[in-house]
């Protein structure tokens, strides 16, 4: 890297349900999310992070991809898989909400 080259300042996020991380780094003015992600270094603390070409990634809650040229100050959030599609979680919550408002019904009456 040149000495001479301009850097600024940007951050790489990633959270799980008991473990957040969020890592300041300094890169090369014109990097990429993906480059962001690679020099911070973050996979040493969660090493289960998907491989390069399986990350999702975001810039303030925004997805992106991981050629989206960075800005200073902004941050790169490394998301999850989804563990259920949101559309089944709400028809199971209303499933299991139509179960009891049936039940409560049939005990009063």
């Amino acid at each position: 890297m040149d000495d001479m080259q301009e850097m600024m300042d940007v951050e790489v996020a990633y959270a799980e349900r008991d473990k957040q991380a969020i890592v300041s780094v300094s890169v090369p003015v014109g990097s990429s999310a993906l480059e962001a992600v690679r020099l911070s270094d973050i996979r040493e603390e969660f090493p289960h992070i998907p491989t390069d070409d399986e990350l999702e990634l975001g810039i303030f809650s925004k997805k992106c991809t991981a050629e989206q040229v960075l800005q200073p100050g902004d941050r790169v959030e490394i998301y999850r898989p989804l563990v259920i599609d949101p559309k089944e979680a709400r028809r199971l919550k209303a499933e299991v909400a139509e179960k009891r408002k049936k039940q409560a019904s049939e005990s009063n009456g």
